[in-house]
């Protein structure tokens, strides 16, 4: 959690007059967190889902998620840029590139007492998109899990608003959240090479927490192909119920649309491990067969529904 010392209490109190002028309201959906369990199939009828896998973000992408926000002049994102210590200022940098698109952008900074205040909540009023900024995943869920921001902006994503992260902002995606971090390191075969990670497919080794499960039935990796992470969102699909991986690389986002189907755009490619049919071991040596993989450019479409993929 950022310590409270952190924060710009002038700053903080700017957003507050500032987000007075907003106008609009966030539509209640029936739907809670709660409710939205790990299945196979993800749920449709919310609003977009915009996850980009770290690394430099081509402009083109940043264009498109201000126009699924409302394009300019309409799009009002609001920036939790908590998962990086730097977050004060990198997400003041981002509001400023989504103000260049003509979007009204805040970011807005705070620790988990903050977050449970209705203060801060109603920093959301007419919100159309929320963004995520990078850094460590598990700073951003201890600042706002359990929260009543938290809550308000899993109604937000129920009523139709767009939820967009990269790096840290693409994990918290998923229910299930990957850390980073891992039990045995090497398995069996300890590396001498301290900085060498993910080296198995094994059982009970990659770390998980629990994100905001915006995106059901499914777990999100990034950084995927440049950081060669294929091993623990393996052991993760044939270790978990959920069964369907998907493995975002750099410079490339995974839109989930609002009636669940997911397409790729970027410049780099989007990894899916699909599991749902396979045969999976049940003792300690993690194996399966007919596992389905699609390596997925952009412009490629996947159905998380019927499984099936298709290429540009």
């Amino acid at each position: 959690m950022i310590p409270s010392q952190c924060i710009d209490r002038h700053r903080a109190r700017a957003l507050l007059s500032a987000a007075a002028i907003w106008v609009g309201a966030i539509a209640c959906a029936t739907s809670s967190s709660a409710d939205r369990g790990a299945t196979t199939v993800v749920s449709t009828h919310r609003g977009t889902l915009y996850i980009v896998g770290g690394g430099p973000q081509p402009p083109a992408l940043v264009k498109e998620f201000v126009d699924l926000a409302g394009g300019a002049g309409r799009a009002r994102i609001v920036i939790f840029a908590m998962a990086s210590l730097e977050g004060l200022t990198g997400g003041e940098e981002k509001a400023k590139d989504l103000r260049a698109l003509g979007a009204h952008a805040t970011n807005v900074y705070v620790t988990h007492e903050q977050a449970n205040t209705d203060s801060v909540v109603r920093l959301l009023d007419g919100a159309t998109a929320v963004w995520f900024g990078g850094g460590d995943q598990t700073r951003l869920t201890a600042a706002l899990r359990g929260t009543k921001t938290g809550s308000a902006l899993g109604r937000l994503y129920d009523s139709g608003a767009v939820m967009g992260g990269t790096s840290a902002g693409a994990a918290v995606m998923s229910e299930i959240m990957i850390t980073g971090d891992e039990r045995k390191v090497g398995g069996d075969r300890p590396p001498s090479d301290s900085s060498a990670t993910f080296l198995t497919i094994s059982r009970d080794n990659i770390v998980v927490d629990t994100g905001f499960s915006y995106l059901d039935g499914a777990i999100v990796d990034q950084h995927f192909v440049r950081r060669k992470r294929h091993n623990r969102l393996i052991s993760l699909v044939l270790e978990k119920p959920v069964r369907l991986g998907v493995g975002v690389d750099e410079s490339t986002a995974l839109i989930v649309e609002p009636d669940g189907r997911w397409r790729v755009a970027g410049a780099s490619v989007v990894v899916i491990y699909d599991a749902r049919r396979s045969s999976v071991t049940q003792g300690s040596t993690l194996g399966a067969t007919d596992v389905r993989m699609h390596v997925l450019p952009a412009g490629s479409r996947f159905d998380p529904e019927k499984g099936t993929a298709t290429l540009p």
